[in-house]
């Protein structure tokens, strides 16, 4: 008895004796997904065009902290859909546009200091996570349109130095020709790439927003355009635009309007699909397009809509690294590399001296 004992001891102890199996691994438990109002407070939004500064314009009186039923966008709504930053488009239909563009950037100047505890002025990738880490929404000033600038670098350069970051280039006598810009409209783009501003194609030709993407050193955007392929809306970007535009990590910001995307929801959802399936999940982003005037898709009326459309995109299955990318990631990365491509612009050369 006394040897069998043994033998067993001895079995046991080169492993030998049949034991419970082991799995090598233990099993790994998924994450839960977030709600969207939790994946927004993690990543909030980077609202791509948002035109309260016409819209202020017009009121005689406003409060946008206590809640302001005439525009779209107020604090409390903002805060509700969970956006981070905004960026605030400058209207120039004017016959004088430098100075309607200078008004209102004049006017966001004023707006923000009436709300410290709400807002806060952005002038960099860095500036607009500081707001967000301090409790504040971002505001980024533009697009405005190029004809502010009257066709001169030295205005250009003025209205960057006044806070503007994002300029739409069509319409543009330098950006209406057979090749997409003359040699001057090159030249503008790569003062823009100098200063660090962004080159809006919103609107542009084909020409010319393939001319610009080839010439930019930095990201280009289009800041309010949905999928050709889904809607014919002339602002909407068709399919091998978007390719070429995901080649070259290029953001095109979606928008909730019922003319550019459609009258629900769930279109807003099929764009935005379809425009991360061509481009590329870093290609893809919102844009709000509150308090311009345009009428918006049922459920996303104005900027507390975003959970909502959050939701939509979960139930399709969006991982949350995508949503991340969505609402906040890639406006962020889009600003930082125009401001790492301008530090090395200028490095190599000085401001511009060319005219049309």
């Amino acid at each position: 008895m006394a040897d069998l004992q043994g033998e067993v001891t001895a079995l046991a102890e080169v492993g030998e004796l049949d034991q419970p199996a082991r799995p090598a691994n233990p099993p790994t438990v998924p994450a839960p997904t977030p709600d969207p109002h939790t994946l927004l407070a993690r990543h909030p939004v980077a609202d791509g065009y948002c035109g309260l500064p016409e819209t202020l314009r017009t009121l005689p009186w406003h409060d946008l902290e206590l809640g302001e039923t005439s525009v779209e966008s107020d604090l409390p709504r903002l805060r509700a859909g969970g956006t981070g930053a905004l960026l605030w488009a400058l209207d120039a239909a004017e016959e004088d546009p430098l100075t309607a563009v200078l008004e209102q950037i004049d006017l966001i100047n004023n707006v923000v200091a009436r709300y410290p505890e709400g807002l806060r002025l952005a002038r960099s990738a860095s500036e607009t996570a500081d707001a967000r880490a301090h409790g504040r929404i971002a505001v980024v000033i533009g697009p405005a349109p190029a004809a502010a600038t009257g066709d001169s670098l030295g205005t250009l350069r003025a209205l960057h130095t006044l806070g503007l970051r994002v300029l739409t280039i069509s319409g543009a006598s330098w950006a209406e020709c057979e090749q997409g810009l003359t040699r001057f409209g090159e030249e503008v783009v790569r003062e823009m790439n100098r200063l660090g501003m962004l080159v809006d194609l919103t609107g542009a030709e084909r020409a010319t927003a393939a001319r610009a993407l080839a010439v930019s050193k930095a990201p280009a955007l289009f800041t309010r355009s949905g999928a050709r392929a889904l809607n014919h809306h002339p602002d909407n970007v068709p399919d091998d635009l978007l390719s070429e535009l995901g080649e070259r990590k290029g953001l095109c910001l979606v928008p909730c309007s019922a003319a550019r995307t459609g009258p629900e929801l769930r279109d807003v959802a099929d764009h935005l699909d379809h425009v991360r399936d061509v481009a590329g999940p870093e290609s893809v982003g919102l844009s709000g397009m509150y308090d311009t005037g345009d009428a918006h898709p049922e459920g996303l009326g104005d900027a507390a809509g975003y959970p909502a459309l959050i939701a939509e995109l979960q139930s399709r299955g969006w991982p949350e690294d995508d949503l991340a990318l969505l609402t906040w990631g890639n406006v962020q990365r889009v600003l930082r590399v125009a401001e790492f491509t301008a530090r090395a612009a200028r490095q190599r050369r000085g401001p511009s001296t060319a005219t049309p």
